[in-house]
């Protein structure tokens, strides 16, 4: 019997890249205000770069976002003269510009209708390896609680995120199945330790992986739910 429902946030729920779009585009134009030569020195080719830099230089870090992002910001402060202190201080102030607009979403289609019906049937848990807080959307009316990469040191399809889960919910593997829409990370990752999974699937690719089952629509969950549920 299906107790447990886990659910990717980013371009499961809502619409991610434009998001993330805009919220970068906020974070630059703040970080050209506050520190002489960003712009000029740091375009997307070099950040990128800079970025791929820090990850080889703390890899203990590539699995969250949040301090990632903000290492990158402040290191690109430093290479544009800033002094230690200021250019944490710019790093900080630029990162809270992206979140805020980062939490500006565009729900998909029937999303908050999908929550609204499973919620009180199953327990619901958010599984996200990016840095969108749900409570912070509002969705603590339907979530039980959220893990995210940084909270369990390892992205999926690393099994932490699922394993901690259900551990967490008392919930067996067998009874508990997992919506997202990234073949690896999700399906993959779920599948590996014995959950049920739902493969959001709205462009209709090829399931090289073996999703337990693939919707191209949101609203067609329950019914999948209700399939795994025999």
């Amino acid at each position: 019997m299906i107790k447990l429902v886990t659910f990717d946030l980013d371009n499961t729920l809502w619409e991610t890249d434009k998001t993330i779009r805009r919220a970068e585009a906020d974070m630059r134009a703040r970080l050209d205000r506050r520190v002489p030569g960003f712009s000029r020195r740091f375009d997307f080719s070099a950040t990128n770069a800079l970025r791929e830099q820090v990850i080889k230089d703390a890899p203990d870090i590539a699995h969250d976002v949040t301090r990632l992002r903000k290492e990158v910001l402040f290191r690109a402060a430093r290479v544009c003269g800033c002094a230690e202190d200021d250019a944490r201080a710019h790093a900080d102030e630029a990162f809270e510009v992206f979140l805020h607009a980062r939490h500006h979403v565009s729900y998909l289609d029937g999303a908050l209708d999908l929550l609204e019906t499973l919620a009180p049937r199953f327990i619901l848990v958010s599984l996200t390896n990016g840095n969108a807080d749900f409570k912070r959307l509002g969705l603590d009316r339907y979530f039980s609680f959220g893990l995210t990469a940084a909270d369990v040191g390892a992205m999926k399809p690393h099994r932490a995120m699922f394993d901690t889960a259900l551990e967490r919910t008392g919930v067996a593997a067998g009874d508990a199945v997992h919506i997202g829409d990234q073949p690896i990370d999700d399906v993959q990752g779920a599948k590996d330790i014995g959950m049920h999974t739902i493969w959001f699937n709205p462009d209709g690719a090829k399931d090289a992986v073996g999703a337990s089952v693939q919707v191209s629509r949101l609203r067609e969950i329950p019914q999948a739910i209700a399939l795994l549920d025999g």
